[in-house]
């Protein structure tokens, strides 16, 4: 066999492996949305916020610790990770923890993943990834599906202002989109463990200022079933995909991973219908396929996920 040719093979399975984890990631997204809305049936928003936050920060940061993973000693990689850190976990988890009361999971994790468009732009300035045609349909289709479901969620809201709720969200998918593109620009500088961990920890302290200044955490009662709900979010849904994600973005363009996370909310709809009594309806059926349409049409018209 050819040098070249294996090669090539070699380059195939890179990306399959690339492809499968992208969607294992984009599952494990999508469980985080009902694993919320179950625990805030017992636990107040902010302060369950944190408690994702600290959990998973210190599961990665204590491995990175054991498994003596460098730490930066460079102050602007430290305020990059801050800037990670208010966007995606302050920003991020809060919208995410305050829509849970509000909106269905599966209607919350369509909406938030409208930050693909988001942090398109965003790349395309500060990090000056190329929005090539193939990514631009994708991204304008799975959009668009994103806003026909937005407008099929608004009657099943659990408020007198159905707005409220895809505001929140819209305010935690632009933290996590500004964190994203934040944390490509450090995949050449730092180990994982320690740009994901560090970040969560970093994001977990205005919101427990917010939880003690306006919840009351010190009255929650604990259960067995909280805590396995809390360590399945914060192990699974979090650090561990959160983990993944960073290795992706090591060796692909964000742009183009992003139009995969449109699969979240697939996934979110099929584990709300399933589990939760969602109808989605013609309008979020349509949207669904548009999603779809946007996934299918990157993955007919490239080969393979591009290298950075």
């Amino acid at each position: 066999m050819s040098f070249k040719r294996l090669a090539a093979i070699n380059g195939q399975n890179k990306v399959s492996t690339d492809l499968l984890t992208t969607v294992l990631v984009m599952f494990l997204w999508a469980l985080c949305f009902p694993l919320i809305s179950i625990g805030l049936t017992t636990v107040p928003p902010m302060y369950f916020a944190t408690l994702r936050a600290f959990v998973a920060g210190t599961s990665l940061v204590a491995l990175a610790f054991i498994l003596h993973r460098p730490f930066p000693c460079n102050g602007r990689v430290w305020l990059k990770l801050v800037g990670i850190g208010l966007g995606t976990t302050s920003l991020g988890f809060g919208g995410m923890f305050l829509a849970g009361r509000i909106v269905s999971p599966g209607i919350a994790t369509v909406l938030a993943n409208s930050q693909p468009l988001i942090a398109a732009v965003l790349a395309y300035f500060v990090l000056g990834e190329r929005l090539d045609p193939p990514v631009r349909i994708g991204l304008l289709l799975g959009f668009a599906g994103i806003i026909l479901t937005a407008f099929a969620s608004l009657g099943s809201q659990n408020t007198t202002n159905p707005l409220l709720g895809p505001i929140y969200i819209l305010l935690g998918a632009l933290g996590v989109a500004v964190g994203n593109v934040l944390l490509k620009s450090l995949v050449e500088e730092i180990d994982p463990l320690v740009a994901v961990g560090c970040q969560f920890l970093i994001g977990a302290l205005p919101l427990l200022f917010l939880s003690l200044a306006f919840e009351s955490p010190i009255k929650i009662v604990w259960s067995l079933p909280f805590i396995v709900d809390l360590l399945v979010l914060s192990l699974f849904g979090t650090a561990l995909a959160f983990v993944l994600w960073f290795s992706l973005m090591h060796r692909n363009k964000l742009t183009r991973l992003n139009t995969f996370t449109f699969l979240t909310p697939v996934f979110g709809l099929m584990i709300g219908a399933t589990f939760f009594n969602e109808r989605l309806g013609w309008l979020g059926i349509g949207g669904v396929l548009l999603i779809l349409s946007g996934i299918a049409w990157l993955s007919s018209r490239e080969s393979r996920i591009p290298d950075k």
